[in-house]
């Protein structure tokens, strides 16, 4: 077994989260698979390749990969069984505490498996791709995928998650929706978290299209399209 493989298992085993009811919660596994996903192709975009005058070397994408897997360990660590459900969301614990209990995981978990200089490497990356301002690039890679990853249908997935779990409906939803348009919290998002300008562009998109949802999910909790449908259906009587 390789040692990407043996780092894949055992990111897998520290990501899938024990419930109450007794079954795996494999939410965080399939976050990860995604931003991996994420990953490998922004490490692609042209301006990065650009940057390195095509050189991939520049980029250590194994130690990319190995922080791209356990970025997110620190929240299953801290969520344990007694904890659930209500702490099986990203949200509910500060991306310090995330960081912090991510590189211990990678020390912990790794020891023995890795080599010292490649488990500082990866616990770096994940520390760095915190820090809007870092020049490294593995760094800028990661955060670009874990950001991409809260935009469009995705995140507004994660969003309906975190208010299932902690018994929320859909106005509650709707009204989170309109405070973070009222303090343009998306416009600072899209501004601040992105380094590459391509993949800013893409969560653009993701936006418009996660804003072209929520305002029909609005039409819908008003009823308001019903609303439509009646008074036009009065006016042609009216006209009769």
């Amino acid at each position: 077994m390789s040692e990407i493989d043996v780092i894949r298992q055992i990111a897998q085993q520290a990501l899938s989260v024990p419930t109450l009811a007794g079954i795996r919660d494999n939410w965080l596994w399939d976050r990860t698979l995604r931003i991996l996903r994420n990953v490998e192709h922004i490490c692609r975009i042209p301006e990065l390749v650009d940057k390195h005058d095509g050189d991939s070397a520049e980029v250590d994408r194994f130690c990319l990969i190995g922080a791209a897997y356990f970025a997110d360990t620190g929240f299953a660590h801290y969520a344990d069984a007694e904890n659930l459900p209500a702490r099986l969301v990203l949200a509910d614990i500060s991306q310090t505490d995330l960081r912090d209990f991510s590189t211990q995981v990678v020390s912990d978990k790794l020891s023995g498996a890795l080599a010292g200089p490649r488990i500082d490497k990866i616990n770096n990356i994940i520390v760095q791709s915190s820090n809007r301002f870092t020049e490294m690039t593995e760094a800028m890679i990661l955060s670009d995928a874990r950001n991409l990853d809260d935009m469009g249908a995705v995140g507004l997935f994660h969003e309906f998650r975190r208010y299932v779990i902690h018994g929320k409906g859909v106005s509650d939803v709707l009204e989170s929706w309109r405070r973070k348009v009222d303090y343009r919290y998306w416009q600072a998002r899209l501004k601040e978290s992105f380094r590459f300008d391509s993949v800013r562009q893409l969560a653009e998109q993701r936006f418009g299209a996660a804003e072209y949802f929520m305002n029909q999910l609005d039409v819908e909790n008003a009823a308001r399209d019903l609303e439509d449908l009646v008074l036009e259906s009065l006016d042609k009587s009216d006209l009769k």
